[in-house]
């Protein structure tokens, strides 16, 4: 049987190598495309933000270490991330996600601006499927398959997910990828995305759920509603609590 101090040392080893981690991706340059990009955007700037300065490198996760739920987005939005160095934080898709993950419990406060603002999540980690900013938002197979491996390891890591929160088609695609690396079997025919869409794997149990990006696009035109978003994030606190 282990004991507490035990438990306090596997958790302690755990955190060390997320940091691990945290400092191998944002001193990736795999990927030739978007380490260009990536730099481009953050020398030349956004005229709003001329006088900040862009992060410019790769995101890592962000969130609760012992998290039972994991968002799972596609990459990091070039005058949001790539600015701040945090996911999902700076531009209005985030300001949508963060603004849910608040009204579900699962974020401390409705808006994320920067880095250091106090954000601080609860029972959630947030990651990208591609930690760089892409070209008109759209990785390639390769940039893609070549990010993986991160989050696969981050997946491992964090130890107590059992629900995986995918923000679109690509990341739902991303999740069934990161699922076969680690060892669960998918079924024949493949799965497909939907808003609402919900798998379960295992064992152990982990359960995917999908739900429309809050993109602009879909935010501005209703495709995405803030009940339809905080349905999903609830039915995510249902599965990751065994209800």
């Amino acid at each position: 049987m282990s004991t507490g101090r035990d438990a306090a040392a596997l958790r302690s080893e755990r955190l060390a190598r997320l940091a691990e981690l945290e400092a191998e991706i944002v001193d990736c340059f795999k990927c030739p495309r978007l380490v260009a990009w990536r730099e481009l955007v953050a020398r030349e700037k956004r005229a709003a933000f001329a006088g900040q300065a862009y992060w410019g490198r790769p995101i890592p996760g962000f969130g609760d270490p012992d998290a039972s739920v994991l968002i799972l987005g596609l990459a990091p939005a070039a005058h949001g991330a790539n600015r701040t160095g945090r996911v999902f934080t700076g531009d209005r898709s985030g300001d949508f996600l963060f603004a849910s993950m608040h009204r579900t419990g699962f974020a401390n406060q409705p808006t994320s601006a920067h880095a250091g603002d106090g954000l601080e999540l609860h029972g959630a980690w947030i990651t990208a499927a591609v930690r760089c900013a892409p070209p008109a938002n759209k990785p390639t197979p390769t940039e893609r398959d070549t990010c993986l491996p991160y989050a696969l390891r981050e997946f491992e890591l964090l130890a107590r997910v059992r629900v995986v929160v995918c923000l679109g088609a690509f990341a739902w695609d991303a999740a069934l990828r990161l699922f076969t690396g680690s060892g669960l079997a998918i079924p024949r025919p493949r799965p497909r995305f939907g808003h609402g869409a919900e798998l379960a794997l295992g064992p152990p149990t982990v359960t995917l759920l999908g739900t429309f990006h809050p993109s602009q696009q879909n935010t501005f035109t209703g495709k995405l509603t803030p009940a339809m978003i905080d349905a999903v994030l609830e039915r995510a606190r249902q599965l990751s609590e065994g209800s």
